[in-house]
């Protein structure tokens, strides 16, 4: 069992104990040391501290007892996963479509979460004192792309913080039914829990009422398929590029179906299934098939760049996009452009 000592200096004394400890103790949070002060595994001196709003007294020591990490309540499952990069710190990998995040009511196995826990074991040093991944953002579970976990504690706050401070460059691909006009620019728009039904995100269309939660997107049309109608330049659909500057639940999906662009195949927020297609032929019939049946948001983590929050190196990384996003995009780029 490790123990931190931690001497308090003059400039200290009345500072609430567990803000004091957090600041002095880097690879822990102030939640984390306040359920330490609790658990009886704080001291100051020789006497237990039990309470975390106690003031710091000028020239004290305080003693924390970090217990060794307890085994994390999922199991770990031998699943194979894409790995992009690891050192002792991070782990980054391309998350396949169908894979959940977290064990969740109707995904409790076959997680990332479980996957990590087997791919890491023994190199987990223990996330809020529990022998687990730091998962610090997440992609819904039939998104697929580039995700990174911490292994360390000191990492997992690195990483918060840099999502916090949204000092992190994210793009993501998506495939829409229609495009947006103009074909490039910025959504930013908050974002909440929809009123009419509570597993649905949705725009705040008043953004003066306080409520949601900002989020911007940035998007540009990499290509174009197709049009809608004879005689238009309408597109039926479009390779997106959305690059995020916050990360909200559902934030692409809610802001392109919001422009007249959702992604095809969204079960939530694409209303129809399908493109809307002029044309005739073998090749149309192909495009709008693959459109009609494909199975999931056609959405793609496909870059994360962040600076390492130990090493501080640069790091970017990218997934080439996956083969049903890559087949969809082939039969799409068949439709024909009108007459």
């Amino acid at each position: 069992m490790e123990t931190l000592s931690i001497r308090a200096a003059a400039e200290d004394a009345g500072i609430r104990l567990d803000t004091f400890l957090a600041s002095k103790a880097e690879q822990l949070s102030r939640s984390r040391v306040k359920a330490l002060i609790l658990e009886g595994a704080v001291a100051q001196d020789d006497e237990a501290v039990l309470d975390p709003r106690r003031s710091v007294a000028e020239g004290a020591t305080y003693h924390i007892r970090l217990p060794e990490p307890v085994p994390a309540t999922p199991e770990p499952e031998d699943i194979a996963l894409e790995v992009l990069f690891e050192d002792e710190h991070l782990i980054l990998i391309n998350k396949p479509s169908g894979m959940a995040v977290h064990p969740a009511p109707g995904s409790w196995n076959g997680t990332l979460v479980n996957a990590l826990l087997h791919h890491c074991r023994g190199s987990l040093s223990g996330i809020g004192g529990v022998e687990r991944p730091g998962i610090v953002h997440r992609i819904d579970k039939l998104t697929t792309g580039v995700l990174v976990a911490a292994k360390t504690e000191p990492a997992h706050l690195g990483l918060s913080e840099l999502f916090q401070k949204h000092d992190i460059e994210r793009k993501y691909l998506a495939v829409t039914r229609g495009a947006p006009r103009p074909l490039s620019g910025t959504v930013d728009l908050p974002i909440a829990r929809s009123t009419g039904d509570r597993k649905k995100m949705a725009v705040v269309r008043n953004p003066e009422s306080g409520v949601g939660r900002n989020a911007v997107t940035h998007y540009r049309a990499i290509e174009t398929f197709g049009v809608r109608d004879k005689g238009t330049a309408l597109p039926a659909a479009a390779l997106m590029e959305c690059q995020l500057e916050t990360g909200r639940t559902h934030q692409i999906r809610v802001h392109m179906a919001h422009i007249g662009a959702p992604l095809i195949g969204d079960p939530v927020y694409g209303r129809h299934k399908g493109i809307s297609s002029y044309g005739h032929g073998e090749a149309h019939i192909a495009g709008t098939k693959a459109a009609r049946k494909f199975p999931r948001q056609a959405l793609h983590a496909a870059m994360l760049g962040f600076v390492h929050p130990i090493t501080k190196e640069a790091l970017r990384f990218e997934a080439p996009l996956p083969n049903d996003m890559a087949e969809l995009i082939a039969a799409l780029r068949q439709l024909p452009m009108g007459d």
